[in-house]
């Protein structure tokens, strides 16, 4: 996961950057603690942003006191190609300042929750935030007024203007759907207004529900919070399962109606926006900040529905494996084959740096002096964030990576994706300026799943028996089914709620559940008999927050498929396949992300890259199987 890009609400003047405040509006506190004595190693060092707080706090001063600087050019920006250009350099050059402000802060507050001092920064980062972006709201409607035809004039006549160019053509892009400079500056005032609904959602579920309490086959006593149910919910007895799905989501069931009214607000709201801004529907509307094609959208659900029995071909080997005949949505979760493989951070490491080198030696190299730069906060510890996440809004600084290791495989695999993020971040501040360095979640999640693939290949490529290599396809197949399938199921709801509003429906919480549901059943063969969903799983749509990020859960679906294909690549295609690779993680974001791609040989808008991550998840189950069948000879 990365925060630099998270959830646009309304116009900022910070732009892409300023939306991973979002990330961090609500934030839940990591389950599993530590008070081990940690190693200074894995502790990041936040002095490469500021020496010590007290230089934070006189640059966050400073900050304030220029808020108003951009206002000098209000009403003046078509004045001259010059005018233009001081312009824009003065909000880029403010906003670069002020997202070193906010990682810096951000990032202090989320080693501890608790510490009031972390939640003051942020809470006066998140106001500054919101008065830039009004500050500066007139300025979308001013280069829309000055027209197409001037705005490529300027960019001809003034070569200081080419970094803004793509900017430029962007806004103009939107014409249609920027407001009059008073409308914009009102929407750019909503944006703490229109979170309302995801931080009810966000409290009551984090912390006003009371969470019940179970004891286990064992005798444990489990705490079935949001945290303790991931834990549980993958327990080795069978019945201990069921009664976790029992205890945990009848608890949901309990809050469906109040958890439907602030998930309808959100619905509501978007569909409003979507309405204010002239768009065809609410779909578009939030695929437009980036350019996507509805296509890319509608053609994932169509590839995915066509192709629904790899999936239940998946749920009948897992029944196989787990030796249950009556496979219930409770089955999901158990590990197919159990190991005691560990993952300690220094090795973690180790096997990640010996699978780079499909990626060449400069990327190697890269990664081998920032994995010990002390870049990372390594270990879960009392109040830390839950997680894991890259932040690299400070562009002049570097990336941030934030985990809650726990020397398992899952852990070893995050650790991958994350610096998938990492070094995409450095690689396009190397290579763009920082006016096309905030690439989007479309590309950089390819980034992150990629490093994930590498990774799992390169373990799998020297997996000892075949109890370790059992290990790492079920892991595999896992991952395809949690990031494609189980996204594309969650982006069909998406969809569905907000198509329900645009027809004029009442969104309630029992209407959400009966959408919810249908697709759920559909998705896992229910009516086929290959997986038995009780009407107690239908609620689960309420402990997704996902679904308050608006249109977001798609992307790690065509992210797992464009890095299933960049990885088959790298692997067949050599020097050139690398350079083609390379060059699409420096391009950052210097154009949109569906033409970044095209660039470097995948059309996103067609079939096939669904299709090859499809095709992958089928040969690692002809893998499985032939171990399986060879067993039981």
């Amino acid at each position: 996961m990365t925060i630099r890009n998270f959830k646009l609400k309304a116009s900022a003047l910070l732009c892409a950057s300023a939306l991973s405040f979002a990330a961090f509006a609500a934030p839940v506190q990591a389950e599993t603690t530590s008070n081990k004595q940690v190693d200074e190693q894995h502790i990041w060092d936040l002095t490469d942003f500021y020496p010590n707080k007290q230089a934070w706090e006189d640059e966050l001063k400073r900050l304030r006191s220029e808020i108003d600087s951009i206002d000098a050019y209000k009403g003046k920006l078509g004045k001259s190609a010059k005018t233009l250009l001081a312009a824009l350099d003065a909000k880029s050059t403010y906003t670069k300042e002020v997202m070193r402000v906010w990682t810096y802060a951000s990032n202090m507050r989320n080693t501890n929750l608790g510490d009031a001092t972390g939640q003051e920064m942020v809470g006066r980062l998140q106001a500054l935030f919101q008065d830039a972006s009004a500050k500066a709201s007139f300025m979308s409607p001013e280069i829309v007024a000055i027209g197409q035809k001037r705005i490529e004039k300027f960019i001809k006549s003034e070569p200081g203007l080419e970094k803004h160019a793509f900017y430029l053509r962007n806004v103009i892009r939107k014409g249609a759907h920027v407001l009059s400079p008073e409308t914009e500056k009102v929407l750019s005032m909503m944006g703490t207004a229109l979170s309302a609904s995801q931080n009810a959602r966000d409290f009551l579920a984090n912390a006003e529900i009371e969470w019940p309490r179970i004891t286990l086959s064992d005798g444990t006593e489990a705490h079935l919070t949001n945290a303790g149910y991931s834990l549980h919910r993958a327990a080795a007895n069978r019945d201990d399962r069921v009664a976790v799905f029992d205890a945990f989501w009848g608890t949901y069931k309990d809050f469906e109606s109040t958890l439907g009214a602030t998930l309808n607000g959100e619905v509501q709201a978007n569909v409003a926006m979507g309405k204010a801004r002239k768009y065809d529907n609410t779909l578009q509307y939030f695929l437009s900040g980036d350019n996507i094609p509805e296509e890319v959208y509608r053609t994932l659900v169509k590839v995915t529905n066509e192709r629904i029995d790899v999936l239940h071909r998946y749920f009948e080997l897992r029944a196989r494996m787990l030796g249950v005949d009556d496979l219930g949505y409770h089955d999901i979760y158990p590990d197919l084959v159990e190991t005691d493989l560990t993952f300690p951070i220094d090795k973690t490491r180790e096997y990640m740096l010996a699978s780079l080198d499909i990626m060449g030696q400069d990327y190697k190299d890269k990664f081998a002096k920032a994995s010990v730069d002390r870049w990372m906060h390594v270990y879960p510890q009392p109040g830390k964030r839950s997680g894991a996440y890259m932040s690299g809004s400070a562009y002049d600084v570097h990336p941030l990576v934030l985990l809650n290791h726990l020397d398992n495989y899952n852990s070893a695999s995050t650790y991958a994706h994350e610096w998938g993020h990492a070094l995409h971040q450095v690689l396009t501040n190397e290579n763009q300026p920082y006016e096309l360095s905030g690439f989007s979640i479309f590309t950089t999640e390819i980034a992150a799943i990629a490093k994930e693939i590498i990774l799992q290949e390169h373990l799998l490529e020297q997996a000892k028996t075949e109890e370790e290599k059992l290990f790492y396809l079920g892991y595999a197949l896992e991952q395809m089914r949690g990031t494609f399938f189980r996204q594309v199921m969650f982006s069909e709801f998406e969809l569905a709620t907000h198509e329900a509003v645009e027809r004029g429906e009442a969104l309630t919480g029992a209407r959400m559940t009966q959408i919810y549901g249908e697709i759920l059943k559909r998705y896992h063969g229910h009516d086929k008999g290959v997986m038995k969903i009780e009407e107690r799983d239908m609620i689960e749509w309420a402990y997704i927050p996902h679904f308050y990020y608006n249109f977001y859960v798609y992307q790690y679906a065509t992210s797992i498929a464009g890095a299933a294909y960049f990885v088959d690549q790298l692997k067949t295609g050599g020097d050139e396949a690398r350079e083609t690779y390379l060059n699409f993680l420096k391009a950052g974001g210097s154009d949109y992300p569906v033409e970044i791609l095209k660039d470097a040989g995948l059309d996103m808008t067609s079939a096939a890259p669904y299709n090859s991550v499809i095709n992958r998840m089928d040969a690692v189950m002809d893998e499985i199987e032939a171990i399986l069948n060879k067993r039981e000879k």
